[in-house]
């Protein structure tokens, strides 16, 4: 039986040196692995595995047999999320930055949605969101108590170049105050910051961006005013949005249709589109009305008022 056993073993050995990975059946592990259970020996007679595949045979012979026994049963586990609800989940966690699952699960059980609070904390981890709030919703929090300043610049006939300086009111869009120089110091914007607010109450945060125009002695009178700056980011001119959708309106609606002489001309014809803005012009932002609002008229004949020389007109009915 020895001698048997020996000859078998070197013809195993020959066959293995000719195909290193001989087939196998499933049969064939299923007697391997009912062996490896009734003979403690059975490692030393095992050539054409190693014996740490058998194993790997039992394992996953166990795992299918509990995979088709729980496909079997039906539905196990959780119900799953359906995608409105995980929509709203992520929908109410990006308007609300501050909002944790605690919150949003509160919110969605007055809604009638069961759902648990932790499901709510793993849909959450999916919904990117910043450390603070927005910048969108810091103006939309402050909107009454922001303005913004901003320069821009008009070319001349002379080829000289002037620039305007502007104050803007963020809630009604009104401009506060507008001016003109061709030499802008922190000594002339210092005065034109006190200027814009000699007439009202002074606003709570002012935006603005980083020109070195500004200067000390602007940030010292803003101090006095006990107004705090709010500096945008450094080539960021989207942070200072509604004076940049001003100066471009400007442009747009005015400047570029007439020829600059000289300071003064530019200030009569910027004085003349400010109170068309203000008084004629809707704007998309105030619900179609104007800053300063305009009475609904719904009787008389319709005639047209030309504004900037006829550039723009504004529509009214005549009561006669």
């Amino acid at each position: 039986m020895a001698i048997e056993n020996l000859a078998l073993r070197r013809q195993l050995a020959v066959y293995k040196r000719k195909r290193s990975r001989p087939p196998l059946t499933e049969w064939d592990r299923l007697f391997w692995v009912g062996l490896s259970r009734l003979w403690d020996g059975w490692r030393e007679a095992l050539v054409v595995v190693q014996p740490a595949t058998v194993v790997r045979w039992q394992r996953e012979r166990f795992r299918r047999f509990w995979a088709h026994l729980s496909r079997s049963t039906g539905p196990c586990g959780r119900p799953a999320v359906g995608a409105e609800i995980r929509k709203l989940i992520r929908q109410i966690a990006i308007a609300n930055p501050l909002w944790r699952a605690p919150r949003i699960h509160g919110e969605l059980k007055m809604l009638g949605i069961e759902i648990s609070e932790r499901t709510v904390s793993r849909i959450l981890r999916t919904v990117p969101r910043p450390p603070s709030q927005t910048w969108k919703t810091f103006l939309q929090n402050h909107l009454g108590q922001i303005v913004s300043v901003d320069f821009f610049t008009v070319p001349t006939i002379r080829l000289r170049v002037l620039f305007v300086f502007l104050v803007l009111e963020y809630h009604r869009r009104r401009v506060l105050h507008f001016n003109v120089t061709d030499h802008p110091t922190s000594a002339w914007v210092a005065p034109q910051m006190v200027e814009a607010f000699a007439d009202g109450e002074t606003p709570r945060y002012l935006i603005r961006d980083r020109d070195g125009v500004y200067g000390l002695e602007a940030s010292r009178r803003l101090e006095s005013l006990q107004i705090e700056e709010v500096l945008t980011a450094a080539q960021s001119p989207w942070q200072n949005a509604y004076a940049e959708r001003l100066i471009g309106s400007i442009r747009r609606e005015c400047l570029n249709h007439f020829v600059i002489f000289s300071a003064r001309h530019l200030k009569r014809t910027l004085a003349a589109y400010f109170r068309y803005y203000h008084k004629s012009r809707p704007h998309l932002a105030l619900g179609k009305q104007c800053p300063i609002e305009r009475p609904i008229m719904d009787t008389g004949t319709i005639i047209g008022l030309p504004e900037l020389g006829g550039l723009h007109h504004r529509y009214e009915r005549d009561a006669a």
